[in-house]
């Protein structure tokens, strides 16, 4: 009985899941959280700034893949035939010629910027600035098929940031590799950084890659910087979906996992697009893995010509699907404004010295304040907020742009703005719907993946209110990592091809969510101010 394992390396923590193939039961699951981005070393908020250290994931890789394994039984890991893996996206970082990051060398262990870049940092912004406005001067659009605008979360931006702050990471850097390249290319034993293959999902969506480059375009890059296109030998030219295998374990990490050498390691990919995968993406659904932020996914049939869309985070032939165009949109943050929203109004309790009290209170906030603001009927009069707390990632990249919370009285209490709030993401995630509609593409419905999908009734209640759409929750708890273990699974030759991945070890669904008319039009009229107000707002910014 063959088994694979799909490792989802997500913001705070990885999760691993086992799963058997033939049946897409899950078998064994864990979770390991990073330790060091828990106490939030090599971050600064403040300065939006986001590193994660390489040994994080590693320590976290080795305990939780043995605890998954160990809650399997003995019998499993004999027979696991393939490892998939996903990672959150853009993140990259420097790295030598043989493939280690910097961080993992002694001269550059406590410098952030030798470490993985998150996608959530945003120290970057001026040099997206700087690339949207070469692309507006240049005769080619190069940024055509990601949208139109480059963003600061994405590769590009990050490393010539870095060039232009750190000297010493520039002139040690042999190139910078995505985190979901890497540990595919780590566990397999990689050597030679130039043997590795590269992910098409991270490659087209966040660094410009392109069949019609034939690979990325040098020209424009070195534009902007001569020392970028000292990348060339490996200018992302030659990428891989996958479906493919990057190769087998290590000598070394088969002994850490307890596994046979022979294990399959596929091609790495960004964790929404495996888990639009886990989730059984197909055409005219919109895949939407919420969390901390959201990733939007939509897959469409190879047409003659392509299609452009406008505002996105990029369309990448085999990005999702093989065969298919993967489209992506998201939200830079949707958890994290709650959790914004919790951590403000819990700075009382910082001064309470009873530990089991502070911990009582802390986990009851959101499950009261969802009670309270759940009894709340919306009107057409209520307030309106943005969900910009982290910028804005689609439509139309802006990481400039600030969360905004309108229409305060003496008589709005906590409920009421957690409310506004939960309403401002759904507005969000409208937004990015109703651009695919904009641009011919038909949205049926939505297929919701995730933790907050998951846990919050009240959320998806008022999304599929506020979207006017149907939206059914996948019944896996961990859509991403099963994605990431049907890749393995067909790298490793047990089906001839993803879907039919899909159709042997799918969960299905286990809710579904329909719009309730009457708030429908109420939310239509909030909706209409959700955009005047972000209008306004985005004219005060320019």
């Amino acid at each position: 009985m063959p088994y694979t394992i799909g490792l989802d390396f997500g913001t705070d923590s990885l999760r691993v899941l086992v799963v058997d193939v033939d049946s897409g039961e899950e078998v064994g699951i864990s979770v390991a959280e990073y330790k060091r981005w828990k106490s939030q070393k090599y971050c600064n908020p403040i300065k939006n700034q986001f590193r994660q250290h390489p040994k994080d994931y590693i320590d976290a890789m080795t305990e939780a893949i043995n605890q998954a394994l160990n809650n399997a039984g003995d019998h499993v890991r004999s027979n696991v035939i393939g490892i998939g893996v996903d990672t959150t996206g853009s993140t990259p970082c420097p790295v030598n010629a043989a493939g280690m990051p910097l961080a993992m060398l002694p001269e550059f262990e406590e410098n952030p910027n030798a470490m993985f870049h998150l996608w959530k940092d945003h120290t970057a912004t001026e040099e997206a600035e700087e690339i949207n406005n070469a692309n507006e001067k240049s005769e080619i659009d190069y940024l055509q098929y990601v949208g139109g605008i480059y963003s600061s979360e994405w590769y590009w931006a990050k490393i010539l940031r870095t060039h232009r702050v750190d000297e010493k990471v520039r002139l040690a850097a042999f190139t910078w590799l995505e985190h979901c390249d890497w540990i595919p290319f780590l566990i397999t034993g990689g050597e030679d950084v130039r043997q590795l293959k590269r992910s098409v999902c991270a490659a087209g969506h966040k660094a410009l890659w392109h069949k019609d480059y034939n690979g990325v375009p040098v020209d424009f890059l070195s534009g902007l910087d001569p020392a970028l296109v000292d990348f060339k030998y490996n200018l992302l030219d030659k990428v891989f979906s996958s479906e493919v295998s990057a190769g087998s374990l290590s000598p070394f990490w088969a002994d850490q996992f307890g596994l046979p050498p022979s294990v399959v390691v596929a091609v790495g990919a960004y964790d929404a697009h495996m888990g639009a995968v886990g989730g059984e993406i197909e055409p005219g659904y919109l895949s939407k893995v919420i969390g901390t932020s959201t990733c939007d996914i939509m897959v469409m049939p190879l047409l003659e010509k392509e299609y452009l869309v406008r505002g996105i985070c990029g369309q990448v032939y085999g990005s999702v699907l093989p065969g298919m165009l993967g489209l992506e949109a998201g939200q830079s943050a949707f958890g994290d404004v709650y959790a914004w929203f919790k951590k403000l109004i819990n700075w009382p309790l910082e001064m309470i010295k009873d530990q089991t009290l502070r911990k009582k209170v802390d986990d009851a906030i959101i499950p009261q304040l969802t009670k309270e603001a759940a009894a709340i009927p919306p009107k057409v009069n209520d307030m309106v907020s943005l969900d910009w707390m982290n910028g804005r990632r689609s439509p139309d990249a802006n990481q400039f742009l600030k969360g905004v919370v309108s229409g305060l009285n003496l008589g709005i209490d906590a409920p009421r703005i957690f409310k506004s709030l939960v309403e401002a993401t759904c507005f969000g995630a409208r937004s990015i719907s109703d651009r695919f509609s904009d641009e011919g593409i038909d949205v049926e419905g939505v297929i919701a993946l995730g933790g907050v999908a998951r846990k919050s009734s009240y959320v998806m209640q008022i999304l599929s209110d506020v979207l006017n759409k149907p939206i059914k929750v996948g019944a896996s708890d961990q859509t991403c990592a099963l994605g990431a273990a049907m890749f393995a699974a067909t790298a490793a030759g047990r089906f001839i091809s993803v879907q039919e991945a899909m159709l042997r070890m799918g969960r299905g669904f286990d809710i579904i969510y329909a719009p309730n008319n009457e708030r429908v039009a109420v939310y239509n009229i909030l909706y209409q101010k959700y955009c005047e107000l972000g209008q306004t707002v985005e004219k005060i910014i320019k």
